[in-house]
């Protein structure tokens, strides 16, 4: 009886056991892995986690990772030991788990980084990467200022629509854009954009209730500035310190380098003189304020003015910074005045500063230009010795050098080097020798410089195609010239106006001016045009005779507020004198003059050579005083071929050469 219990207990014992296991599965690999993370996680066993790397999946790490939210610090130190292997890291979950860590850690280099690396290198789209921010976005553990960052990368990558559009998003998903975020996306406007879009999306952010911080305010007076309106960004300042927002140094510098790029050193120095009063004794200037008002002194030749307030600004117990002398060599530089400029190099090292490769290409740029191949090759040396690297503008500037003074073999062999050294990374040094040989006329030797930039991997760039077309138009060979354009389509860029403008210069030249007015009008329709544009075509209408259409888009110009300048008048002169009509050419000029808009050597030559065979002597002469009243500097070779003859003729009128004496 005892036993036949003991079965029966026995019996029911297996059958609860059973059913008891019916209630669990069996645990997967990836649960048992999961599980066998997480505890060594918790207690730091790297060595065994190291171990399991190649084991963690797409579909697991972002379970981890979402499992220790709670310990930034321990989710970093696992991704940055995994980074290494790329496969563990495909998930574009498991990167947006880890930028909301970054950035809730503060990190926001590393956030930074990983949004780029996932925008290059693996191609997402600045809102499929949103997307998942969303996605994965977590109130308890994550902050908003994660859509700050993936704005800032995408102006940080020139990806100006990207950025707008995570704006936009975010907006409309309900999400708050910080004034942060809006005020990286202006900064990269004002800088890459132009003034056009960065006043569009200004309006849109103010439209949205936002109001404007300091940095905003600073990227309004630094657009004004950029358009040259003082004025206007005057009066922001003074808006902005009555709404409450103090100026901080970077407002006032931009006001004093605005006034100064404007010529209004006056302005500048009143700003510098009155800051502290101005801001209310916050704001006193830096080493940025005195390098503005040095650099504006010394772009108007002003540089002994300039070197004063480098001495000031030591007084003032500031550190004149490598840009302090680099501006003022500079400045000397451009005067011609290189004893001086190496006067400031050596005061520069006496105070432990080293000159860069700015301060060197500067000097090696001028001695080039007085011809001084000998001190440039010695400056080139001791720039080398110091170890401080030529750069692309030292190449170009050497390059450029021996083209000017018509060394173009050397300018050739140095530019083999430069290659075979792979010591050029672009098509600038490139450019430079290409444009060379199109103004020598050699042609030939431009294109095939263009086909080794393809040997050697490079890609022709719009300046390097447009030089070409420029070439070959003034060559005459306009079906060459359309065979680049091609090109250019091909390789998907977008022609320039300059591009254009070379083209439609080639058309008219070629007589074909019927088509170069379609090309206008198509241009006019995208808003693609200039005055040069209108000129070339007016010329255009002239060299085929066509004399109604050439007065009528001259009076359209005027009409439509195209601004006309002297070489719109030039080419009616021009006109109208090989017509004979040189009383109206006179009156033409008269009308040019009532209108600010001064005659040059060209009217000068255009004049005088059309006068030298139907006027006589004391014409001439009362024509070249009258424009030489009016600040024209003659021409050389036409004053001394046609004027100075009739001048000793008669025996009155300015003699030019005495003049110049």
């Amino acid at each position: 009886m005892v036993l036949g219990l003991f079965a029966l207990k026995r019996r029911n014992f297996f059958v609860r056991a059973i059913h008891l296991g019916q209630q669990f599965t069996t645990p997967n690999t990836e649960e048992i892995l999961f599980k066998a993370v997480c505890v060594n996680l918790r207690e730091r066993k790297w060595r065994f986690l190291d171990q399991l790397s190649s084991s963690l999946t797409n579909s697991l790490l972002p379970r981890v990772f979402r499992e220790f939210r709670s310990s930034p610090n321990v989710v970093l130190e696992l991704y940055q030991r995994i980074s290494a292997s790329r496969s563990v890291l495909n998930s574009l979950e498991t990167c947006c788990i880890v930028i909301h860590t970054m950035v809730s850690c503060k990190n926001y280099d590393d956030a930074l980084f990983l949004m780029k690396e996932l925008m290059i290198k693996r191609g997402y789209s600045p809102l499929e990467i949103l997307e998942v921010l969303l996605d994965t976005y977590d109130v308890s553990f994550t902050c908003e200022a994660v859509f700050d960052t993936l704005v800032r990368a995408c102006t940080e990558l020139g990806a100006s629509n990207g950025a707008h559009s995570v704006i936009k998003k975010l907006r409309m998903e309900g999400y708050f854009v910080s004034v942060h975020a809006w005020n990286n996306f202006l900064n990269h406007l004002v800088k890459v954009d132009g003034g056009c879009s960065f006043w569009f999306f200004y309006k849109e952010m103010v439209s949205y209730g936002y109001s404007e911080n300091v940095y905003t305010f600073n990227l309004i007076i630094y657009a004004l500035c950029k358009e040259c309106k003082l004025l206007e960004a005057i009066c922001v300042y003074y808006k902005m310190f009555k709404s409450g927002i103090m100026p901080n140094v970077v407002t006032f510098n931009m006001l004093v380098d605005g006034a100064c790029r404007t010529g209004e050193l006056d302005v500048a120095l009143k700003l510098v003189r009155n800051i502290e009063i101005m801001s209310g004794g916050c704001v006193i200037p830096n080493t940025v304020t005195y390098n503005c008002l040095i650099n504006g002194y010394c772009k108007l030749g002003d540089v002994a003015i300039g070197e004063q307030f480098l001495g000031e600004m030591i007084e003032m117990g500031l550190e004149p910074n490598v840009r302090t002398y680099a501006t003022l060599v500079d400045g000397y530089s451009r005067s011609g005045m290189l004893d001086e400029a190496f006067r400031i190099c050596n005061g520069m090292v006496e105070t432990g500063l080293m000159p860069n490769s700015v301060v060197y290409n500067t000097v090696i740029h001028r001695l080039y230009i007085e011809g001084d191949f000998s001190g440039a090759s010695s400056l080139l040396s001791d720039m080398i010795q110091k170890y401080i690297s030529p750069d692309k503008f030292t190449h170009s500037i050497l390059e450029k050098g021996l083209c000017r003074n018509g060394r173009i073999n050397e300018a050739l062999s140095y530019h083999k080097h430069i290659v075979e050294n792979n010591l050029m990374e672009d098509a600038f040094s490139h450019n430079i020798l290409v444009d060379y040989l199109c103004k020598s006329q050699n042609i030939l030797g431009a294109q095939q410089l263009v086909c080794s930039m393809f040997v050697r991997g490079l890609i022709p760039d719009l300046v390097t195609y447009g030089t070409m077309i420029d070439g070959y138009c003034k060559q005459g060979n306009i079906n060459r010239a359309i065979e680049v354009y091609d090109d250019i389509i091909k390789v998907k860029k977008n022609p320039n106006l300059v591009i254009y403008n070379s083209i439609l210069d080639g058309l008219c030249k070629e007589v074909s001016v019927d088509v170069a007015e379609v090309l206008v009008e198509e241009l006019k329709g995208t808003s693609l045009y200039d005055v040069i544009t209108y000129n070339t075509l007016l010329n255009g209408y002239c060299i085929s005779g066509k004399i109604d259409k050439a007065l009528h888009l001259f009076l359209k110009m005027r009409k439509e507020g195209i601004s006309v300048n002297t070489v719109t008048y030039n080419i009616l002169i021009n006109l109208m004198c090989k017509l004979g009509l040189i009383q109206h050419a006179k009156e033409l000029m008269s009308v040019m003059i009532t209108q600010g808009i001064f005659p040059d050597c060209i009217t000068y030559t255009t004049f005088l050579t059309s006068m030298n065979k139907e006027s006589s002597a004391e014409e001439v002469v009362e024509l070249h005083d009258y424009m030489v009243l009016q600040g024209v500097i003659p021409d050389n070779e036409t004053y001394r071929t046609i004027v100075k003859p009739r001048i000793k003729q008669i025996g009155s009128g300015f003699d030019w050469d005495m003049l110049l004496l």
